[in-house]
């Protein structure tokens, strides 16, 4: 996706007062799809996402993301969320993360902390901190312990 369309899906996000966490190109059952998730401190409603998809409907008229048709979808990343950025680390504080390292290691545990430098740190099921740079991270997203 061209970085101009995409500032230009920021600034109409963040017109009407909320965030944007993430915008992902898809394909499914062969219909092409642009999934744009919203954050708000005070949560995701439907009607906010009818309203961030009204203001952005129009700049996709324009910049067409795709050759063709395609869907737009608007909503809350969710619970169980990736974590891409260190915005996305830092928003996450206290939840639970699941982070796989590029050397196949895999932490999880309570986010208790990320630095500007990029130092991860998680608390583990037994209770030890252990520490990972952003750099290092494969991919990594939150959990919801259902028990």
């Amino acid at each position: 996706m061209e970085l101009e369309l995409e500032e230009s899906i920021k600034l109409a996000v963040e017109g009407c007062g909320v965030k944007l966490y993430d915008i992902v190109t898809a394909k499914e059952h062969n219909k092409n799809i642009l999934r744009i998730y919203i954050t708000s401190k005070e949560g995701v409603s439907l009607e906010k996402c009818t309203e961030v998809s009204r203001m952005v409907s129009p700049l996709l008229d324009i910049h067409e993301p795709f050759r063709g048709e395609y869907n737009l979808e608007v909503s809350s990343p969710g619970i169980e969320r990736k974590l891409k950025t260190l915005d996305h680390f830092k928003c996450s504080i206290g939840e639970n993360v699941k982070i796989k390292e590029y050397s196949t290691e895999v932490i999880k545990g309570e986010l208790l902390d990320v630095t500007d430098e990029g130092v991860i740190s998680v608390k583990d099921e037994s209770g030890e901190e252990l520490k990972t740079n952003f750099s290092d991270v494969l991919a990594a997203s939150t959990y919801f312990d259902w028990k």
